[in-house]
């Protein structure tokens, strides 16, 4: 390919950057987005959001069938073909991916694809099968993302011992399983496979599951994993971990220092993820990076190099992939000299979809308070909606967390069906600074799950009707 000159050189291809190649190319500018993959679409897309939801929906399908004697439908004989739930996982990925490219051709953005670094401000090179391409470049956006998080001591071998990435690709489903970490990732995996038939043991250093929900959330949390037969062991201690002729030994350790061993076919690593910024050239490149592998950015995104801005998970804000999204807009219309603002992070909506489901969005109650508000809380349960009823998932509650003085309405929490869907309307609630009035004295249709909202709202002011 000959050598290029663009206003915008955008490297990474996940929801931030091309998202972000997007937005600059609707403003005018002329973008190139580079990516190392042979498909476009990022983490998000090819190893993370896309397929894990696809997974876990395939799990849903599954619960509901072995369920449906109470809705009078009998499906006997209910089985997992897993080889079948990996194939149309990978359609889904595949259209979502052709979706991307088909996105960059509507806005003309040039693909380029091989490994891209950055050689200096202006200058990205790009190193693919057919050689290397020099981009000459007013921008560059740095929107390389993460990869799972790795512990010293335990060797990630693909095979019994596995991340994020390598346990999408399983071709046989594992007799048994153990999760380190009961963060959104592996909740969500164990989630998938204690319904698709693994036994599931969750094992998390810190005392409680979804240590960043509201503690009322986590603990309803851990009871609903304990009642679908997941073995739960917070506040424990992975320790050394060995493979076998059969899978893996691990060695764990309980708060009180007790020692004990668990044996299964496979273990998944869990525990976050870390920037990508590997041969990027950006240190190099007089990029600041900090001491966690973070790219300090302002509130712009721009690096301490002119020229060179950074966003999504490779800057030290909430690595999900809506945040990503919305900062990379914001970039690109800031290069572009365009009208924006900047991202509320107060509005970012964090989502588990598990089963049951998770959401929150704003202030825990401890955080509230903790923060010196006069804090007055809200819940109704889902055990008093009638359309959760009818779902037969009647598990969770609506928790709103409000201030005395002005009713304003601080965060949102929701453990229950459909709680990621539900979250939204939390959050315009936040982004609007709405009161517990308004949404009180908002119409709700009836019978809807979002009926719950609408209850915790009446719930602040001790009005709730149907309970």
């Amino acid at each position: 390919m000959a050598d290029l000159t663009k206003d915008l050189v955008v490297i990474g291809s996940g929801p931030g950057g091309y998202v972000g190649a997007v937005r600059a190319a609707q403003l005018g500018l002329n973008v190139a987005i580079v990516e190392k993959d042979r498909r476009l679409g990022g983490t998000c897309l090819l190893r993370g959001c896309i397929p894990t939801k696809a997974l876990l929906h395939s799990a849903d399908l599954v619960q509901e069938m072995r369920e449906s004697k109470k809705h009078g439908i009998l499906a006997d004989n209910v089985r997992v073909d897993f080889p079948g739930v990996m194939k149309r996982k990978g359609v889904i990925v595949d259209k979502s991916a052709a979706g991307v490219n088909y996105l960059m051709k509507k806005n003309k953005i040039e693909v380029v694809s091989g490994l891209g670094r950055i050689e200096g401000p202006g200058h990205v090179s790009v190193k693919g099968e057919g050689g290397t391409t020099n981009i000459r470049t007013k921008n560059i956006l740095i929107a390389t993302g993460s990869v799972p998080r790795r512990i010293p001591g335990v060797n990630v071998d693909g095979k019994h011992v596995v991340t994020s990435d390598e346990i999408l690709e399983l071709e046989q489903l594992p007799e048994s399983l153990i999760v380190l970490g009961a963060g959104a990732v592996g909740v969500e995996f164990a989630s998938v496979f204690s319904r698709l038939g693994s036994k599931v043991t969750v094992v998390e250093l810190l005392p409680r599951f979804l240590p960043i929900e509201d503690e009322e959330v986590s603990k309803e949390f851990e009871k609903a994993f304990r009642k679908r037969g997941i073995e739960c062991l917070p506040d424990t201690r992975m320790g050394k971990v060995e493979t076998t002729a059969h899978g893996v030994r691990c060695t764990v350790q309980s708060k009180k220092g007790e020692e004990s061993q668990l044996e299964a076919a496979m273990l998944l690593v869990a525990v976050g993820r870390a920037p990508y910024l590997e041969g990027l050239g950006a240190r190099e490149a007089g990029v600041k990076i900090d001491d966690r592998g973070f790219v300090p950015v302002d509130d712009a995104y721009r690096t301490n190099v002119p020229g060179i801005w950074a966003i999504g998970d490779v800057i030290p804000t909430a690595q999900l992939a809506h945040v990503a999204s919305a900062e990379a807009i914001v970039a690109a219309e800031h290069m572009a000299g365009a009208e924006t603002r900047p991202v509320n992070y107060l509005t970012t909506p964090s989502c588990t979809y598990s089963d049951p489901e998770v959401a929150s969005v704003g202030l825990s109650e401890k955080a509230a308070r903790d923060a010196g508000y006069d804090v007055v809380v809200g819940k109704f349960p889902f055990s008093a909606s009638g359309k959760a009823r009818i779902l037969e998932a009647t598990e969770g509650f609506v928790k709103i967390v409000s201030e005395k003085k002005y009713d304003q309405v601080l965060g949102v929490h929701i453990i229950g069906p459909k709680a990621t869907e539900l979250i939204a309307e939390a959050g315009l609630a936040l982004q609007t600074e709405c009161t517990t009035e308004e949404i009180a004295r908002l119409m709700h249709a009836h019978p809807t799950l979002s009926e719950a909202m609408l209850e915790a709202a009446h719930g602040v002011h001790g009005n709730a009707v149907h309970i």
